[in-house]
């Protein structure tokens, strides 16, 4: 652990210096990230008629523009790098460094948020502008937001690497990263606030790892919950962190048995 804390400065600089050299790419994944704006058009039109439920044109407006900004925060791809490692093999070189391969991994995705933050703040300009009234001024919740932040990216990175682990086992987890991208847009309030889904869909998101990767950041930022609440839901968002750190290590443990077996 020790070593790692040392190494992890060096790190992230490593993984800047990638993140610079992959510009290009990474504008193109940020730009592509607007469906929160076209979500923000529909129902933009459905409430011409009258607000459905307590949202309105303006926590319309806030929930879309802090959902892209929570999703630019979170949001990684370390699914792709370790189903490419172990598919070509480089895990291999990765074993042999004195560092477990999560630390690297965990530093490449980190490295990406100060670029991150450049984009996210128009986002946020234009976010106080148009919906600043909707946004919590009550200290414990933005503190809580915060730590709300921080456990979503532990459990989407965890997640993420279990899913890549799957390619110990199967000839790609793409088609798994696939699916599970389908379920969380409408499990974790991507696509629709979970309060505005059918009771019979909205009863079963409360226990499900999705809402705490979007859904509760951004509920929390607006105020929606009082703080007796938002600290109970991020209780249960920090466990989610243990057991998915947990679970992530069983699988690397196991895959790795088989990777060994197999030559790498």
């Amino acid at each position: 652990m020790l070593r790692a804390l040392r190494a992890y400065p060096t790190l992230l600089r490593v993984g800047i210096a990638d993140m610079i050299a992959y510009r290009t790419e990474f504008l193109i994944w940020a730009l592509t990230t607007n469906m929160p704006l076209v979500m923000l058009a529909v129902w933009n039109a459905a409430v011409d008629d009258g607000p459905v439920g307590r949202f309105g044109r303006p926590q319309f407006i806030a929930y879309y523009l802090i959902t892209m900004i929570v999703r630019l925060l979170v949001s990684n791809w370390v699914v792709w790098e370790i189903t490419m490692s172990i598919r070509h093999g480089t895990l291999a070189t990765r074993l042999m460094r004195p560092l477990h391969p999560l630390w690297a991994w965990s530093a490449e995705q980190l490295a990406a948020v100060p670029m991150r933050l450049v984009l996210v703040a128009p986002v946020v300009v234009a976010l106080v502008h148009a919906a600043g009234s909707e946004l919590t001024r009550d200290p414990a919740l933005l503190a809580i937001f915060a730590l709300s932040l921080v456990g979503a990216w532990l459990v989407q990175f965890f997640l993420m690497v279990a899913l890549g682990l799957a390619s110990f086992w199967i000839e790609s987890s793409f088609g798994l990263f696939e699916v599970w991208m389908g379920v969380n847009a409408v499990l974790g309030g991507y696509l629709v606030p979970l309060e505005l889904l059918p009771e019979w869909l909205r009863s079963s998101t409360g226990w499900l790892p999705f809402r705490f990767l979007l859904s509760f950041p951004v509920e929390t930022a607006m105020g929606l919950h009082p703080v007796d609440v938002a600290l109970g839901d991020l209780g249960i968002q920090w466990a989610y962190v243990a057991v998915s750190a947990a679970a992530t290590l069983a699988l690397w443990r196991a895959g790795l048995r088989r990777f060994a077996a197999f030559g790498g």
